[in-house]
């Protein structure tokens, strides 16, 4: 049996799923069993990195909290030795979007783990919060509103039973709100009413839609209310509901406690300490906008929502699939072109994989999607839809998608026609512009020769592949019959001559 058909403990790894949220305050991971569509978490692994706090005033990493984090993912990559690509995911959030320096750190990091990172947005995070909280509770009837408090980030959800209806990322975290109002570890009845104050100010432009949607239950999860649940159950004030009269009982004694080193006498674990009053102002400005009165603490949160989003992946329950369709019925994009063009880049793609190294899962499925898309800007004008067509896929919400694929699917529309230069493939990692040079190449093919949009199957087309040619061979007669695919083509010759690519047609 070989090292990537198994897992540790002999367990088989098709049946062993793993993800690690690299948060802003804390890593973790969580390594599990799907048995009949249900995780069964096997460990659970998770340590202070404190990303967030490792941001200079140029909002770059230091090389200190770099090695942390690297120390950190070092341990955890023993435990995903052998696993397969697609039963792990790895991501960053708050501390990683807004680090100038990522880019250097996720590729440091993925030479350790052995596995790729992916930053995912706020609103993508908040999906997958909601998801791995909602598989932790019973399937009641009737809306929950979930809050999670981060590092760098808070997020709010309302969501029924297993679908998230509304969310939101807001740039508030304990570690921002610690730097900011507790730095010197006083906990000042002015600092806390300024931090309470500042959480209140962040929730203004949502408060008013979440409260009128409205909710029936109220859910929190990660550390900061997990701690807070505790300390009030530990202290007697409640049963670990967190109830708004505890909230402000609780901070009553934080202020007359008045230091940041005597929480430890709450039960307050050491490690939690400095940012537990930032925490806690966060969640009381939350229970004061938003009108909470009571919430339950819930031990799903991202991680578990990584895991179930593999899960749905490996049952072709792919949420991914189900944004790229929403998209082509909010945008109105022609489904059926769509289809042709994806068959015929598809066809082709087959065919060069392996000399052109495009042999992934990835590539296939941003291949795929952008077929189906690449006519989304006409939304807006038909004047350089494509540009308009990119700028949507890299900036929009879609649940299921990293920064980065969103950024490879915008460079593929951004350069199925017209111009084929440089400038297409600005912002890709340096080691990806090859491969998304190559798979636009396949994707602007498979649109010209679909340019009649008469929907006719892939015609019978042989691709040869070298290091920067491509030989395109069609049945003999098939181009004499179709002067405007020829006239493409040779058009497109000269584009792609510009990218010192050789386009070469057999069958004129």
């Amino acid at each position: 049996m070989t090292a990537a058909s198994t897992a540790e403990n002999g367990i088989p790894s098709s049946d062993v799923l793993a993800a690690i949220d690299m948060g802003s305050n804390s890593f973790h991971m969580v390594v599990a069993r799907l048995v009949h569509g249900e995780i069964r978490t096997l460990e659970k692994m998770g340590e202070k990195v404190q990303l967030g706090a490792g941001l200079d005033q140029f909002n770059r990493l230091t090389d200190e909290a770099q090695e942390r984090a690297l120390a950190c993912l070092s341990r955890f990559a023993q435990r995903l030795n052998g696993m397969p690509l697609e039963a792990v995911q790895i991501v960053g959030t708050n501390a990683l979007r807004v680090a100038r320096n990522a880019s250097e750190f996720m590729a440091r990091a993925e030479e350790v783990l052995g596995y790729p990172v992916e930053i995912i947005a706020g609103r993508e995070e908040a999906r997958l919060i909601y998801l791995g909280v909602s598989h932790t509770l019973s399937d009641d009837i009737g809306r929950r509103l979930v809050i999670d408090i981060g590092g760098g980030s808070t997020e709010f959800i309302i969501g029924q039973r297993f679908e998230p209806q509304v969310l939101e990322s807001l740039h508030m975290g304990c570690v921002s709100f610690r730097n900011c109002y507790f730095p010197d570890g006083k906990i000042t009845r002015r600092q806390m009413d300024k931090a309470i104050t500042h959480a209140e100010q962040e929730l203004l432009n949502i408060r008013q839609h979440y409260r009128s949607v409205g909710w029936q239950s109220a859910v929190g999860s990660s550390g900061s209310i997990k701690a807070i649940a505790s300390v009030l159950a530990s202290l007697k004030i409640t049963d670990g509901t967190i109830t708004l009269q505890g909230m402000q009982e609780l901070r009553k004694r934080l202020v007359d406690m008045g230091k940041i080193e005597k929480l430890g006498e709450l039960g307050v674990r050491s490690d939690r300490q400095s940012i537990f009053p930032a925490g806690f102002a966060i969640l009381m400005g939350a229970f004061q906008s938003l009108g909470i009165q009571e919430m339950d603490f819930a031990d799903g949160a991202l991680r578990e929502g990584l895991l179930y989003d593999i899960a749905g992946r490996i049952r072709h329950e792919d949420v991914r699939e189900r944004t790229i369709f929403a998209l082509q019925e909010r945008y109105h994009v022609d489904q059926e072109h769509g289809a042709a063009v994806e068959a015929t880049a598809v066809a082709a793609w087959q065919q060069v994989a392996d000399a052109w190294g495009l042999r992934t899962v990835s590539d296939e499925e941003v291949l795929r999607w952008a077929c189906r898309l690449h006519e989304i800007g006409l939304t807006i004008s038909h004047s350089q839809y494509h540009k308009h067509g990119a700028y949507l896929l890299r900036y929009s919400d879609l649940p299921g998608f990293s920064q980065q694929f969103q950024r490879d699917l915008a460079t593929l529309v951004r350069g199925h026609r017209r111009k084929f230069s440089a400038a297409i493939f600005d912002g890709a990692d340096p080691e990806d512009k090859t491969r998304l040079r190559y798979l636009c190449v396949l994707l602007r093919l498979a649109v010209l020769i679909q340019h009649p949009r008469n929907m006719e199957l892939p015609p019978d087309f042989n691709l040869q592949a070298q290091n920067r040619k491509l030989t395109v061979a069609f049945s003999e007669g098939w181009l004499d019959d179709r002067p405007l695919t020829l006239a493409d083509l040779e058009n497109e010759r000269e584009y792609l001559a510009k990218q010192d690519i050789e386009l070469e047609i057999v069958g004129v």
